[in-house]
């Protein structure tokens, strides 16, 4: 980790976009786990299974994803994903570690984002911190780790 807040560098898309389907794809893999022999009772059926998927499994995963997203951002600064993409989360202001506020904050930040045609991510590319909607919300940064 990077000590010095003059040398720090935004991390780039790439590396953001390649932490995201780490931690989704870990988040999923959770959920199955959980659910899995619901998933298994409804496999052969795809009508079964998407009501299972908007009955069951929504509000679970939204839970799940801003728990996990808010513990990893607030404890380490980065999810499992940013950890193994070499980024961090940082706040905005002060250049420190991310207030538990402002990891929620920003963890329902991400969810809007992925709700609305992921247009919250899109954000990041029109503007100079490379600020997604949530780390607008959440006021934060990401970096290089």
């Amino acid at each position: 980790m990077q000590n010095n807040s003059t040398d720090l560098q935004l991390a780039s898309m790439r590396s953001r976009a390649f932490a995201y389907v780490i931690d989704d794809l870990l988040v999923t893999l959770i959920i199955m786990m959980i659910f899995w022999e619901s998933i298994l009772a409804v496999s052969q059926d795809m009508d079964a299974m998407m009501y299972l998927m908007k009955t069951e499994l929504a509000l679970p995963l939204i839970m799940l994803k801003v728990i996990y997203h808010t513990f990893f951002v607030w404890y380490y600064g980065a999810t499992v994903g940013k950890i193994v993409a070499k980024i961090r989360v940082i706040d905005a202001n002060h250049w420190g570690r991310v207030s538990m506020l402002s990891s929620f904050l920003r963890s329902v930040g991400r969810i809007f984002s992925e709700m609305f045609f992921y247009f919250g991510f899109l954000v990041g590319f029109f503007n100079d911190g490379r600020k997604t909607f949530h780390d607008i919300v959440g006021k934060t940064l990401v970096v290089n780790a």
